[in-house]
């Protein structure tokens, strides 16, 4: 369907042909004369310095990867303060930091229909290699960005390490997350969606959303995007590595579904609006000339091999899903699809005939199952926005999964702000199905501002196939190797200050042949502290009932335990998440923890539930459960 934007074929084929392909091979010094013959007319045009997005590279390939920026003196303005005219602009690449070794340069062209972005898609290059980048246009220099090419197909690879971000709303939080990110050693960089949000927030932190106000147009979605990128953060994470990107719902509008707007727009509008905003996105992200949209209408789901390590899927499950549903029975509908014909068919082709050790599905909203009834008896997925609300399709990809032992599928997942580990199980409600893969699901970069610390290991009542949850803020590190699947949880201590130190929560692994995760433990070993016991109703201080909890702790050891941060969770659900007050327990004390009035009340706990866990938000110490007792056991994570 064609919409009032969409551009005419010759003139698209024009400008899609312009964004240059570049071939090293011959290049020689292409560009050297453009200093002196064009200088001097750029020099009027550009007054001020036109970089002030950036740089970055992406969707590595053996030979080949993106360069990306965009020329905009005056981000927070629709034509970026630019003229309404073609720009030359040159670029070089290089195989050292400081630009001497150049191995080839060129001339491209930002045009003012494109928001005078550039995408330089260089040709040539050698696998597996570090190359360094930089633009010019008249007298300004764009700063030095950092890329890799992949490894040549087939080639064996020892090590492969990545991470993946998501959520990065602008007005609720720093982006300390990416300033830490910029300074890990990682081949690739993957951000799974909602890069920019739609809404008019304006925030706490003087970071309020520019323009103030619900974005629709496509100057509005240049802004946009032009503001998130003027982060110095950003922009550092941005500049070290190449990206492989994706999107989920706010680069458009919250909960969109193919032609549908949550809001009820008629169609021919929200069409409008969707051409206008998958413009802006394109023109502001590392992605090849080939996926340029086509009014509203752009290919983005993609594959990346690197060499016979890995293989990564890259998913698109907005623009072909059906409309989200609210009860399990729809969402069971076999007809319903979150992906549609044509990529499902072109996933599990891709899977089917891989041959990598490791098959990843760069993903952007959770596939295990959620159990939303609080009756242990009734099992109801329901349905929303999740793979749990388009059942046939995740079925499917579990019985693929399961077809092939040497598959080792893991899927890295955004969207909902929270850290969790899953098992995939081949048939979800059955609990005691094998398991088929892996999921990392990780939280967000910023949005809904700092977290409470909340963590939990192991299974929850609604989800035994759960791992670990956690909601902080931060990223996911992934190391691979031919044997072994690493994930940490790095997490920032505020995004609420312009600074933050970062630390590893947690780190899990799967095993090639195994799929699955497990709990990786590198803390040093620690005497145990016993919850001797857990009560209902205990009596106060003045032999009243509280109607509450009292848990009675005791350090075994022989040094004192800070167990300030220390959280309660029970196993009736993460609501019940409860965090102490301030308290060191010496050695071989007892103290009595509970709730009501006096000087010994450390927390609010709530009767009811069984199963409790005691872990440390924020020390490296993890109480955790068996059948018997809770001990604080630095090796341990609640049995299976």
């Amino acid at each position: 369907m064609k919409t009032p934007n969409q551009l005419e074929s010759s003139r698209r084929e024009f400008l899609r042909r312009a964004y240059t392909t570049a071939t090293i091979a011959g290049l020689g010094t292409t560009g050297a004369g453009f200093a002196t013959a064009e200088e001097n007319k750029v020099r009027g045009v550009l007054g001020s310095d036109p970089f002030t997005l950036g740089v970055t590279s992406g969707d590595p390939l053996p030979d080949s990867v993106v360069l990306w920026t965009r020329l905009v003196p005056e981000p927070l303005e629709g034509d970026g303060g630019m003229p309404d005219r073609q720009v030359p602009v040159q670029w070089r690449i290089a195989t050292d930091e400081e630009m001497n070794n150049v191995v080839g340069e060129g001339d491209a062209i930002a045009h003012p229909e494109y928001a005078h972005s550039i995408h330089v898609d260089v040709k040539g290059l050698d696998p597996n290699t570090e190359y360094y980048y930089q633009f010019k246009v008249g007298p300004h220099y764009s700063p030095v960005g950092r890329t890799k090419t992949a490894p040549a197909e087939g080639a064996a690879v020892e090590e492969f390490r990545f991470a993946f971000t998501s959520c990065q709303n602008y007005p609720r939080g720093y982006y300390t997350a990416h300033r830490h990110l910029a300074e890990e050693d990682l081949d690739l960089a993957i951000h799974l969606g909602d890069y920019i949000y739609e809404g008019g927030a304006q925030g706490s932190l003087g970071r309020g959303h520019e323009p103030p106000r619900e974005i629709e147009s496509l100057d509005d979605y240049r802004i946009r995007h032009a503001q998130y990128k003027t982060d110095p953060d950003l922009q550092a994470a941005h500049a070290a590595f190449p990206w492989i990107v994706t999107w989920d719902d706010h680069e458009l509008d919250n909960n969109w579904a193919d032609e549908i707007s949550q809001d009820d727009d008629p169609v021919e509008e929200f069409l409008k609006r969707r051409a206008d905003a998958f413009q802006a996105y394109f023109e502001h992200q590392p992605l090849r000339p080939s996926r340029m949209p086509d009014g509203p209408d752009m290919p983005l789901y993609r594959r990346f091999t690197f060499g016979e390590l890995a293989e990564f899927n890259v998913l698109d499950t907005r623009q072909y899903r059906d409309d989200q549903v609210d009860s399990s029975e729809e969402a069971k509908d076999p007809e319903r699809t979150i992906l549609g014909d044509e990529q499902e068919e072109w996933l599990i082709e891709g899977l089917a005939n891989s041959t990598t050790r490791w098959n990843v599905l760069a993903n952007q909203v959770p596939v295990a199952a959620t159990d939303e009834n609080p009756n242990p008896d009734v099992q109801d997925f329901g349905g929303g926005d999740k793979w749990d609300g388009y059942r046939a399709d995740r079925q499917t990809l579990l019985e693929v999964m399961s077809q092939d032992a040497d598959l080792n599928p893991v899927v890295v997942t955004g969207d909902v702000h929270r850290n969790y580990v899953y098992d995939l199980k081949a048939d979800f409600s059955d609990p005691d199905s094998e398991t088929v893969g892996t999921e990392y699901v990780g939280t967000s970069i910023s949005s809904f501002g700092d977290g409470s610390g909340m963590t939990q290991y192991g299974p929850s009542a609604g989800e035994p196939w759960q791992r670990f949850f956690n909601v902080d803020r931060g990223y996911v590190r992934c190391t691979i190797t031919q044997e072994r699947w690493q994930t940490d949880y790095r997490v920032v201590s505020t995004v609420e200050e312009p600074t933050a130190s970062v630390r590893t929560l947690a780190s899990f692994a799967t095993d090639a042949g195994n799929p699955g995760a497990k709990l990786v433990s590198e803390r040093p070993e620690q005497e145990p502290v016993e919850i001797t016991e857990i009560q209902a109703n205990a009596p106060g201080r003045d032999g009243e009932n509280l109607n509450g909890e009292y848990v009675k702790l005791r350090n075994g050891g022989d040094a004192a335990i800070d167990c300030s941060g220390f959280i309660l969770s029970f196993e009736g659900g993460r609501a019940q998440n409860y965090v102490f007050g301030d308290f060191t327990l010496g050695a071989g004390e007892t103290v009595t923890v509970r709730n009501g009035s006096g000087e010994d009340t450390q927390s609010t706990l709530y009767t009811g539930f069984t199963g409790a866990v005691l872990n440390n938000s924020n020390p490296d110490t993890v109480l955790v459960a068996n059948d018997e007792k809770i001990v604080l056991d630095e090796k341990s994570y609640p049995p299976s």
